[in-house]
């Protein structure tokens, strides 16, 4: 089981407000699969609409691992989201003391976020290398014809928990960055289980 967050108070007798967030965000994630030895952080990249939750969805089906959807996440800190620069970061710091938390505790990670910038994608890099885990780096990728398809439908779905469209996807094309580590290509216009596998040979689970 994973060690309940401690809360703390700051002299004027308020919880801090990341210590919060922390605690909110691990208390929602709800059932959790079995720890491993050896967990492993599983850090997903690409843009809106290319099918990251896809492919999160049938490697978990093949790994025990807790999944750190973004979007989610940031439902259950805002109510209603506004997809600012300043609730992204509050976001994400959570996200990152969650992931390590997890990680401690034995639990393979998935982080299902666009994590487009090597500036965002650093903070995981050097969690990894604090606790000595390995770390697996995954782009997904999708035509633009396709993304766009899939994004148009999936506005339309009321339980969709992102609400990023066409014009979310070629604001964001701009900052992608090129993933400076060793790391995996998946093509979701296309059959993803061989992809799974090499990933799952890598982790070392065949």
């Amino acid at each position: 089981m994973v060690k309940q967050v401690k809360t703390y108070y700051n002299p004027l007798g308020k919880r801090s407000q990341l210590v919060s967030d922390v605690y909110k965000l691990m208390k929602g994630i709800g059932e959790l699969p079995l720890p491993l030895d050896k967990p492993v952080l599983i850090l997903i990249s690409g843009l809106p609409g290319v099918g990251k939750s896809f492919f999160c969805l049938q490697l978990a089906k093949r790994l025990p691992a807790v999944v750190l959807e973004s979007d989610s996440l940031r439902r259950m800190l805002f109510r209603q989201p506004e997809y600012s620069q300043t609730e992204s970061a509050r976001l994400f710091k959570a996200i990152h003391l969650v992931a390590e938390r997890f990680l401690k505790n034995g639990f393979c990670i998935i982080v299902d976020a666009t994590n487009l910038s090597e500036h965002h994608r650093e903070y995981f890099y050097r969690i990894t290398e604090r606790l000595e885990v390995k770390l697996i780096i995954v782009s997904i990728q999708a035509p633009p014809s396709l993304a766009k398809k899939r994004l148009a439908v999936r506005l339309k779905n009321q339980d969709e928990k992102s609400e990023a469209d066409w014009e979310v996807y070629k604001k964001m094309k701009p900052s992608v960055e090129k993933i400076t580590r060793k790391h995996f290509v998946v093509d979701t216009s296309i059959d993803i289980t061989s992809s799974i596998d090499k990933i799952m040979s890598e982790i070392g689970c065949v």
